[in-house]
């Protein structure tokens, strides 16, 4: 059922103090409210983020530590009187990258780390990449080809499993930000980054191979599997070749461009779905073919495919199921419903789950339900008036109103909270009213809309 990077060996960076070949530029900086134009230099990134590996660069580093985007162009001017502008304008800009991956890497981590825009928004979440590199590791692995290794953030995760890596990717920044990433983390023994194009790399000798293809091109996001670079039919292939393999796709992949070979693996952190993972293996223990799961972190929690017929459709009870993302996109909805007592759909197409009784699952959010009316904005606002209630969490499938739009016409004003779920029941559009249901420490879902 269906509901709605990559380039021979090469070791640590050894540069003097100032490298002669550095062109330095003016920077034009603007006002923090212009958005964020400092960067390495545009006209050799290279050598711009290679002045940052000086100690000159790294005392600056140090300097604009911390950096409120308010205070750039003071700061910037300052030290502009003693530094370089290209290297002041890099420095700020490593700066803002880092407190921006403090959100997938942790602040500790992101504050020795280094990046690039398209690094901070392509890496995986340090807690997802930590997981995978755990499972490579249950598996028996001890070696990994990573290709397409972007910063390097699966290889500080697989080192740190205690994982030997080849990081291979064919952009010299790239690998180069990647290879200084492995030293500043201390993993540099284990990481070897080399700078090639990966469809040319041997990987004979690796106990698996671990693809993490580019999903971006010139006009944003590619959502064909063909367009990946290199294209997934590519890294299957080099996938087959391995004992042990696993493909980083996204999560909207179609379960039909799967490969038969493939086990496949929805994940999902918090409540946001972060990624699919195609899992190969020829050892007996490893064998993935066919397999579907949904893996729930922080646990981690994974809830196995059984291939189980769709739940039926049945009447709203006093409890509504609403999965994880990770769940649906798995397919598995009808495997919460039956660990559940009389668990069925709302509707055929809605991955909205009730019963008449409540029963603990970490893989959906319980919430119990007090009125069931059809969509109507007054009658809404009338039963929010009578209820007194002032913080109105809306959740929507199936319908195409906004949040936003329905809470600023019921204008909920009082001391009481509740959620609301615009959504089809049997075809029909409705409200369902309720809170979240106290299930034996499941955890009370945060407002959201």
């Amino acid at each position: 059922m269906s509901y709605e990077s990559h380039g021979g060996i090469s070791s640590r960076v050894a540069l003097p103090a100032r490298p002669r070949h550095i062109r330095w530029t003016h920077a034009v900086l603007r006002l923090a409210h212009n958005g964020a134009v400092n960067d390495l230099d545009p006209l050799d990134p290279l050598a711009s983020f290679a002045a940052l590996l000086t100690p000159e660069g790294r005392g600056l580093l140090d300097e604009v530590r911390g950096t409120e985007p308010e205070r750039e162009l003071a700061v910037a001017t300052r030290l502009r009187r003693k530094h370089p502008a290209a290297l002041v304008s890099a420095a700020l800009g490593q700066a803002r990258l880092r407190q921006r991956a403090a959100v997938k890497f942790g602040a500790a981590d992101a504050d020795r780390m280094f990046f690039t825009p398209n690094g901070v928004e392509q890496s995986t979440r340090a807690s997802v990449a930590a997981y995978r590199a755990a499972r490579f590791r249950e598996l028996g692995v001890r070696s990994v080809a990573d290709l397409c290794c972007g910063i390097g953030g699966d290889a500080v995760a697989l080192a740190r499993a205690g994982i030997r890596v080849l990081a291979v990717d064919r952009d010299p920044l790239t690998a180069a930000v990647a290879r200084a990433n492995a030293e500043a983390l201390g993993l540099d023994g284990l990481i070897e980054v080399r700078e090639a194009d990966v469809t040319e790399v041997s990987t004979d000798g690796y106990d698996a191979v671990f693809v993490d293809p580019g999903r971006r091109g010139g006009r944003g996001r590619v959502f064909d599997p063909e367009a990946y670079s290199p294209p997934l039919s590519w890294a299957v292939r080099a996938a087959l070749k391995a004992p042990v393999a696993a493909l980083k796709v996204a999560p909207g992949i179609p379960h039909e461009a799967v490969p038969a070979e493939a086990g496949a693996e929805w994940i999902s952190d918090s409540g946001d779905v972060k990624e699919a993972v195609l899992w190969f293996g020829t050892r007996e223990a490893t064998r993935e073919a066919g397999s579907v799961r949904a893996t729930l972190l922080p646990g981690p929690r994974t809830l196995l495919g059984r291939g189980l017929p769709d739940p039926a459709v049945r009447p709203v009870g006093r409890f509504l199921y609403e999965p994880d993302g990770a769940v649906i996109r798995a397919h598995l909805v009808a495997e919460v419903a039956g660990e559940l007592d009389g668990g069925g759909l709302v509707d055929e197409t809605i991955a909205y789950i009730t019963a008449d009784s409540a029963t603990p699952t970490p893989y959906a959010t319980a919430y119990e339900i007090t009125d069931r009316l059809p969509f109507n904005v007054k009658k809404l606002k009338a039963l929010l008036r009578q209820r007194e209630v002032g913080v109105l969490t809306v959740k929507k499938r199936g319908s195409a109103v906004e949040p936003e739009e329905l809470r600023r016409k019921v204008k909920p004003q009082g001391p009481h909270s509740a959620t609301v779920f615009l959504t089809r029941v049997q075809g029909a559009p409705t409200m369902l009213l309720g809170h979240p249901a106290a299930l034996g420490g499941q955890p009370r879902p945060s407002v959201d809309g």
